[in-house]
């Protein structure tokens, strides 16, 4: 494997893995908090608390967020959703930014000499540890289990006598509907329950003449609760824990509580059903005497546990108390909370435009055009063209225009998002202008690129909701989407330097070139296209895509850094669009992003088809090293549910 592309790929996977493990373990944090609170309740709500403690590092909190964007997106006002989510966004993710951009390309590592490749070597050791720690806990798992099979291999099934008619006694007396087997074997192994799907009951020969009639049903009824809680799954479970996670000591911690509670709520159980605690711990003692030194592996017996401690429980009866009404509500809330948080959050995620505070929220919420123009043009008028809020002042103006257009520039989506609506919204087109007031204009001028871009989107979105009555509401549906994955050699970028970032504000440099936004410039003509980025993260490119090929992409690389690349390929007139060369004329075509300047159905020169070029799809995958990947996905729709000519200026 390229030893630079599993560097990339482990600058991926340790942020999502440093999460996952931290929140498990605050998960199992919580858990023991909960035992605290129910330490005098019964050892199974604890012996609850434990299991869901461990099962977590199994089942990341991203499983639910991704449940969470599936969702539809919740009402209420944008201050609040943006305060929330900015809450979660910082609490659960603290290692997004963690460690350093990633070292993509031959030429960028080639004068880091010793620490490069010391960083290129880094992930291959810590692949190898953590995969002969997983081997070895497993192999020492197997060879237990395989012990144990043998062992029950030369049992023989003991289907009469005494022990099989206490068996039967007990069964009757707990309740129990199916009837154990009992395999008597002549290992001087512990009584205990071996097996997940048809446990059967080990039953060393010799035992029963040490036992009286109650001891040896004391014995029974704890090996059949065993059964009844299904102690043995939930201890293969917690195998597959400390297989994967060897490393973490807090799985290894767990799997000690786990014993020690599954132990005494077998105990509890068994004192329940009226047994005596004098001969139920002689039992257990009389049972550890003729078993000294061989305990069972990978099955639930008698003698497990703190053997002290639990005959000390057991004399003084203490039996545990029943959970009352306010921890049962607490427990409740906990689990609520558990699940419900994760996936609050993946609906806040799943939102397009998130502001970066309650301040930005409550502006963009408020913010709207003081004065606007919308007027009807003739469909042989001007080709289409606007301009979208451009610094320094806070305005948007548009040419040729269709509702449908304006509604994917107001919301951020592609034509494919937006479903419903009446046909005059694919043709008939308008002259757009308008502008806010100065105090509107120096409130926008003071934020952050990002969230000006958020406040002019809301306000577009008003005016449409204001001149046009347009009524939306979002979606999610399954459509086809382009996954950008690293191509099979890994990625060919550049990694940038703090003094790589085009210039804010660089306009065109020559006919034909449009500046998208701050970071990547574009350039049409020639019968060739540009695409140049400067200090520019993964999700940029991800979002031109997007953009210009009329079909949402998502980002798969990995990557998290910023980079330096440039991509030019050849258009090809059957995809239309800036990607494609001379869009189909007046009609609607992508919209550029907030910030910029674009004519719709042309670019600045001659586009005239270059057959020999790439295609964008090969360009990215030559040029940057990076693959677009067709399949479906859930992707946000905007449903009109209304829309009106608009009303007089």
């Amino acid at each position: 494997m390229n030893p630079q592309y599993l560097s990339l790929t482990w600058t991926a996977i340790a942020p999502a893995l440093a999460n996952h493990l931290w929140q498990s373990t605050a998960f199992a944090i919580a858990a023991g908090l909960l035992t605290l609170a129910l330490r005098k309740n019964h050892a199974r709500a604890r012996y609850a608390l434990w299991l869901a403690a461990s099962l977590k590092f199994l089942v990341p909190f991203s499983l639910l967020v991704s449940l969470g964007g599936y969702l539809p997106k919740p009402g209420g006002s944008a201050a609040m959703q943006s305060g929330f989510y900015s809450v979660l966004q910082e609490a659960s993710r603290p290692f997004v930014q963690a460690g350093t951009a990633p070292i993509a390309h031959s030429s960028v590592i080639a004068s880091t000499g010793a620490l490069a490749g010391a960083r290129e070597l880094l992930p291959i050791l810590l692949a190898l540890a953590w995969l002969c720690g997983f081997v070895a806990v497993l192999w020492t798992w197997s060879v237990r289990w395989r012990r144990m099979s043998q062992v029950c291999r030369a049992a023989r099934p003991l289907d009469e006598g005494r022990e099989v008619e206490s068996l039967r006694r007990v069964e009757r007396a707990g309740g129990f509907q199916s009837p154990l087997r009992m395999l008597l074997c002549r290992t001087s192994v512990e009584p205990g329950i071996f097996g997940i799907g048809r446990p059967v009951l080990l039953w060393p020969e010799g035992i029963s003449d040490r036992l009286k009639d109650a001891h040896l049903e004391a014995i029974l009824a704890h090996e059949l609760w065993h059964v009844r809680r299904r102690d043995n799954l939930a201890a293969a479970l917690h195998m597959a824990v400390q297989a994967i996670f060897w490393f973490h000591p807090l799985v290894w911690w767990l799997g000690s509580r786990l014993v020690d509670e599954r132990e005494r709520a077998c105990d509890e159980a068994v004192l329940q059903l009226g047994q005596q605690p004098q001969v139920y711990a002689e039992s257990i003692l009389k049972a550890c005497e003729f078993c000294v030194g061989s305990p069972l592996a990978c099955a639930a017996g008698v003698t497990g546990s703190d053997l002290k401690n639990r005959i000390v429980r057991i004399m003084a009866e203490r039996r545990g108390l029943q959970l009352g009404l306010q921890k049962k509500l607490l427990l409740g809330a906990a689990a609520i909370v558990a699940v419900a948080v994760p996936i609050v959050f993946g609906l806040a995620r799943g939102q397009q435009d998130t502001p970066s505070s309650p301040a930005v929220a409550a502006l963009a919420a408020s913010a709207k055009f003081d004065v606007a123009s919308i007027k009807p043009l003739a469909p042989s008028g001007p080709r289409m063209f606007f301009r979208i809020m451009d610094s320094p002042d806070t305005k948007f103006s548009a040419s040729g225009a269709t509702v449908k257009l304006l509604v994917q520039i107001a919301y951020g989506v592609q034509d494919s998002q937006i479903e419903g609506g009446p046909n005059w919204i694919n043709s008939e087109r308008f002259e757009i202008e308008a502008k806010s007031d100065s105090d509107l204009d120096e409130a926008i001028k003071k934020l952050g690129r990002d969230d000006a871009s958020l406040v002019k989107h809301h306000m577009l979105q008003q005016l449409l909701a204001d001149r046009f009555n347009l009524k939306v509401h979002h979606e999610t549906r399954q459509l086809p989407i382009y996954a950008l994955i690293v191509a099979k050699n890994g990625p060919r970028l550049e990694v940038a330097k703090e003094d790589d970032a085009l210039p804010p504000g660089a306009g065109p440099t020559t006919p034909g070139d449009h500046g998208l936004q701050q970071g990547v410039r574009m350039q049409m003509g020639g019968g060739e296209q540009h695409l140049d980025f400067a200090d520019a993260p993964i999700a940029l490119l991800v979002k031109v895509m997007s953009q210009q090929l009329g079909r949402t992409v998502i980002d798969k690389t990995g990557l998290t850094g910023k980079y330096n690349f440039s991509l030019h390929w050849a258009p090809d007139p059957s995809m239309g669009g800036m990607m494609g060369g001379p869009g189909p004329g007046p009609g609607p075509g992508p919209g550029a992003a907030p910030g910029g300047n674009a004519p719709i159905g042309g670019g600045g020169g001659s586009l005239t088809p270059d057959s020999s070029g790439p295609s964008i799809f090969t360009a990215l995958q030559e040029q940057a090293g990076l693959k677009l990947d067709s399949e479906k996905g859930p992707v946000d729709v905007i449903v009109i549910d209304s829309v009106d000519h608009p009303s007089a200026n």
